[in-house]
């Protein structure tokens, strides 16, 4: 994910997928494609300098169907570091903090989303999805920039962004889904730039950033096998240089991100598959056999469910 203030709501919240980081590394986009609208990837560039350049503090919402949150957000930048924090004013009222995370650290999906990452020239995201710029609404007070994000296969998902003409910092994003259906909705309803962090009492999680290398295998729980995910939409790479063995893959296509987890299982189970959706994230779990041994593969996050099908069907064992 590179939204933004959408990210840190995602990461903090709802998903709990790190994301590697590239230090240092230049923002560049394939200019010479002729499919590329050249307007559009220079406001997403944009976009992506704003969450290394911008500070602010604001009031945000985030809806799914009928259910709508509203938090206070707000983050600020010291010493080569950005530290953010959260607050939700619906609900229970936790408060997170995600501290340290360096500003010159570039993840993957933004790599991606300006073409940084293609080994050859091509039409980077230009390839699988077709971008739109117009007149924007005017979002908690600033005017904004429409970028039309639709995708040219069945997938991944759609998006509409709203960014502020000045900053280029993301106002308000829509997930769409089968015919332009808003699944999810993410939306600033006040805001403030230039603002320091307000001093918290009573935050419940504090969370210091993390900063796996892409080229360093991810940590966390490892099987007795070796593993692997044999089909990914076109433009899907990894976020990270997972371990053979590691539970755990994560992939994304510079928009969107999802993560395949393999658990291998003591004793059979029923054939059949699981399924639930919650705005635009997709979980999908599927028991299957797999080199003789009963696993349970799962696929978390934001693609439709036959892309989560597809891909857990792919999953080999590697000998």
């Amino acid at each position: 994910m590179v939204f933004t203030a959408r990210s840190l709501f995602q990461a903090l919240v709802v998903n709990t997928t790190i994301v590697a980081c590239l230090f240092g590394a230049p923002l560049a986009f394939a200019s010479s494609c002729s499919e590329a609208d050249v307007e559009a990837l220079g406001w997403l560039a944009k976009m992506s300098r704003s969450y290394r350049e911008v500070a602010y503090q604001g009031v945000v919402t985030f809806q799914r169907g009928d259910d709508l949150q509203v938090m206070q957000i707000a983050r600020s930048m010291e010493g080569g570091q950005s530290h953010e924090l959260l607050t939700r004013l619906t609900g229970q009222g936790a408060s997170v903090v995600r501290l340290g995370h360096p500003l010159n650290c570039t993840h993957p999906g933004q790599q991606l989303l300006l073409g940084e990452l293609q080994q050859v020239p091509d039409c980077g995201l230009a390839k699988y999805y077709r971008f739109q710029v117009g007149e924007g609404d005017r979002i908690a007070g600033r005017q904004g920039v429409r970028v039309q994000i639709q995708p040219r296969d069945v997938y991944r998902f759609g998006y509409i962004l709203e960014l502020d003409r000045e900053t280029g910092l993301l106002l308000r994003i829509s997930t769409l889904g089968r015919g332009d259906k808003i699944l999810e909705r993410f939306q600033f309803a006040d805001l403030h730039l230039g603002e320091p962090l307000s001093p918290q009492r009573d935050v419940q999680t504090v969370h210091p950033a993390r900063h796996p290398h892409p080229d360093i295998p991810a940590g966390g729980p490892a099987l007795s096998a070796s593993w692997q995910v044999s089909w990914l939409p076109g433009g899907f790479t990894p976020t990270d240089a997972a371990a053979a063995a590691s539970a755990r893959r994560t992939y994304t296509d510079g928009l969107a991100v999802f993560s395949v987890f393999l658990e291998q299982l003591s004793r059979e189970l029923q054939p059949g598959e699981g399924v639930a959706r919650e705005g635009s994230t997709t979980s999908y779990t599927r028991g299957m056999r797999l080199a003789g041994q009963p696993v349970l593969v799962t696929v978390v996050g934001e693609v439709p469910v036959n892309t989560a099908r597809m891909v857990a069907d792919s999953v080999r064992m590697v000998h």
